[in-house]
C-alpha cells in the first residue's frame, strides 16, 4: 500500500500543494512582492543607489539595456495591478455604500439630461452599470453649443435605448434666451408641454448657422430604421437644429420610421418645406406640434394648395402650428388655420407675402375661435388695415380664447395701397380699445418710433430686395374705421397664389479607463 501512495501515478493523480511548482512559484512571487513593497519605508535614494550597483555589476553595456527595460516594465506591471486593485476595491466599497437599490438608480438616473448620465457613467462601475440601463435614455438632449456630437454618439445612444426611446434632439443651438416679460411668461402658461415654443430666439439662431461645420451627416438619424424599426417606433418627440448635412431624403427617411411622433421642431435644416410637409402628411397621423423654420428666409415659395389639403386631412390632431420664414400665401394658411379643428396655436413669424386677409372670418368660426396664440411678427407684408380688421373682431366678440397676440414688426406695418410705405403709429388700429376689453389678452405691438431705411427683409435674400420705407398717413378715425370696415372684414376672401440633507456616503472615484465613456 505504501509502495502504491508513493507511485509516480498516484502522485500525478493526488499532488502535494506544498509540492506543486505553480503555488511555490506564486508563494515566492507574493514575498518578493511584499519585500520589495516594504522597501517604501526607507528613503528613494536607496533604491536609486541599489539599482546603480546593480547596473555597475553588468559585464556590459547590453545587459545594462536589458536591464533597464525589465526595471521599466517591471514597475509598468506593477502600476497596472496597484490600480487594477484599486478600482475593484473602490467598486467594492461602492456597492455597499451606496444607499439606493439598482432600480432606484435607474430610475434617478433617467431624470439626467444626457450629457450628466454620461459624466455619471464615468464615474464607477455600479454607476456605469445602472447608466447602461435602456429607461435612462429614453430621451436623449444631444443638442450642443458648438459642433461636437458625431455620427458614432448617436448611433450609440439610440441603441442603448431600443423600444424605449421616447425623445430626441440633436444638432447645434444657441443659448436658451431668457422670457421677455410678462407676456412671455403667460404665453408659456396657457399651453400645455406638446405646445411649447421653442426656447431660443429666431435671431440668435439665424446667427449660428454658417459659422460651424457640423460633424453630423445625412446619415445621423438612420439608426432610427435599425432592428426592423423599433427605436423609431415610439418615438413622440424629434427636434434637429442646424445639422447642415441633412437633406431631405435622409430627412424623410427617419420620419418614415416614426408613425408615433407627436412633436416636429426642425431649425435650421436645407430642406424644402413642401417635400417635408408631405412626408409629416403620409407618416405621422399622430402629430400635435409643428414647428419649421426656413434655413433661408423667404426664398421657400414651394408650398401648394394640394399639400396643405393632405396635411390637413391626414394630421388631424394638430394643435400647434409654427411655419417661420417662408414664402406663404394667405390662401394656403388659410387653408391650414381653418382646416385644423383642434388648432390652439399659430405662429407665422418672418413669414413673407403674408398679408393678413386668411383672418378675415376666421374668429367667429369654429376653428379659429379655439386659437390662444396668434404670432405675425415681422411678417413683411402684413397690412396695418387687415391687423386693424383683427382687432375690430377680437372688440366684436370673436378669437373668445385668444390670449396672445403678437403683431410686431421692426420696419413697421404695410400700407393697404403700397407695402413700400409703411406705418409706424397707426390711428386705425384700437389697441387700447381691445387692450380695456380684453384685460386677459398679452398683446404686443412694437414698432420702430420712427422710419427706417428697408436694405433687406434679411440677410439671405438682400441681393433682391432693396425698398425705401415711408411714414404712411391715415385720416380716417376709429370710428369711422368701425362702422366701415365689418362688412369687408365679415367677407370671406382669398389671395396670393392659390398653388435635501447630506448623506452620510463616500462614492470613491474609479478610473475611466475601462469605463464606456461618451464624451459630449
Amino acid at each position: 500500500m505504501d509502495a502504491l501512495l508513493h507511485s509516480p501515478s498516484s502522485m500525478a493523480k493526488r499532488p502535494c500543494p506544498s509540492q506543486n511548482p505553480r503555488i511555490l512559484n506564486l508563494n515566492h512571487v507574493d514575498h518578493v512582492l511584499e519585500t520589495f513593497l516594504g522597501l517604501s519605508e526607507f528613503p528613494s535614494l536607496s533604491i536609486d543607489l541599489s539599482l546603480e550597483r546593480l547596473l555597475d555589476s553588468m559585464p556590459t553595456d547590453s545587459d545594462q539595456t536589458l536591464f533597464i527595460d525589465r526595471a521599466l516594465k517591471m514597475g509598468s506591471m506593477l502600476l497596472d495591478a496597484a490600480k487594477n486593485s484599486s478600482r475593484k476595491r473602490a467598486s467594492k466599497h461602492n456597492s455597499f455604500a451606496w444607499p439606493l437599490p439598482p432600480d432606484l438608480t435607474v430610475k434617478v438616473f433617467s431624470m439626467l439630461d444626457t450629457q450628466s448620465l454620461c459624466y455619471a457613467a464615468a464615474t464607477c462601475s455600479l454607476f456605469n452599470k445602472c447608466a447602461k440601463d435602456p429607461v435612462c435614455y429614453e430621451n436623449l438632449d444631444l443638442t450642443t453649443l458648438v459642433p461636437k456630437v458625431n455620427n458614432a454618439v448617436v448611433s450609440t445612444m439610440i441603441h442603448r435605448a431600443g423600444k424605449a426611446l421616447r425623445s430626441i434632439k440633436l444638432g447645434v443651438v444657441p443659448g436658451a434666451t431668457a422670457s421677455s416679460g410678462p407676456c412671455q411668461s403667460m404665453c408659456h402658461a396657457i399651453r400645455n408641454s406638446i405646445v411649447d415654443v421653442s426656447n431660443f430666439s429666431w435671431n440668435d439662431k439665424r446667427s449660428r448657422q454658417g459659422r460651424e461645420s457640423s460633424v453630423l451627416t445625412r446619415a445621423c438619424l438612420n439608426p432610427l430604421g435599425g432592428e426592423g424599426g423599433a427605436p423609431g417606433a415610439l418615438l413622440r418627440r424629434l427636434h434637429l437644429y442646424n445639422i447642415e448635412r441633412m437633406d431631405i431624403t435622409s430627412l424623410c427617411a427617419a420620419l418614415s420610421s416614426c408613425p408615433s411622433l407627436l412633436d416636429l421642431e426642425i431649425v435650421g435644416l436645407h430642406v424644402e418645406l413642401r417635400q417635408t410637409l408631405l412626408s409629416v402628411s403620409a407618416n405621422c397621423h399622430l402629430i400635435e406640434r409643428l414647428f419649421f423654420e426656413s434655413s433661408k428666409t423667404g426664398r421657400d415659395d414651394s408650398l401648394k394648395t394640394p399639400t396643405c389639403i393632405d396635411l390637413v386631412n391626414n394630421c388631424p390632431h394638430l394643435t400647434s402650428l409654427s411655419l417661420r420664414g417662408f414664402k406663404l400665401h394667405d390662401c394656403k394658411v388659410r387653408i391650414l388655420v381653418k382646416g385644423f379643428r383642434k388648432l390652439k396655436y399659430v405662429d407665422f413669424s418672418t413669414s413673407y407675402s403674408i398679408t393678413g386677409n386668411f383672418l378675415r372670418n376666421l374668429g367667429s368660426s369654429n376653428c379659429g375661435n379655439l386659437l390662444e396664440a396668434l404670432i405675425l411678427r415681422d411678417c413683411m407684408h402684413l397690412k396695418e388695415m387687415e391687423v386693424a380688421r383683427l382687432l375690430t373682431a377680437i372688440l366684436s366678440g370673436d378669437f373668445k380664447f385668444l390670449v396672445h397676440l403678437d403683431i410686431s414688426n421692426r420696419e413697421g406695418l404695410a400700407s393697404e395701397g403700397d407695402w413700400y410705405h409703411r406705418c409706424y403709429n397707426s390711428s386705425i388700429m384700437p389697441l387700447k380699445q381691445v387692450l380695456e376689453a380684453r384685460p386677459n389678452l398679452c398683446l404686443l405691438a412694437e414698432y420702430p418710433s420712427e422710419g427706417s431705411y428697408i436694405e433687406t427683409f434679411d440677410a439671405d435674400i438682400n441681393s433682391y430686395i432693396s425698398l425705401p420705407s415711408q411714414l404712411s398717413s391715415h385720416s380716417s378715425d376709429g370710428s369711422i374705421f368701425m362702422s366701415t370696415s365689418e362688412s369687408s372684414y365679415n367677407s370671406d376672401q382669398g389671395s396670393g397664389n392659390e398653388d435635501g440633507q447630506d448623506a452620510n456616503y463616500v462614492i470613491y472615484e474609479e478610473s475611466s479607463d475601462e469605463i464606456d465613456f461618451l464624451a459630449l
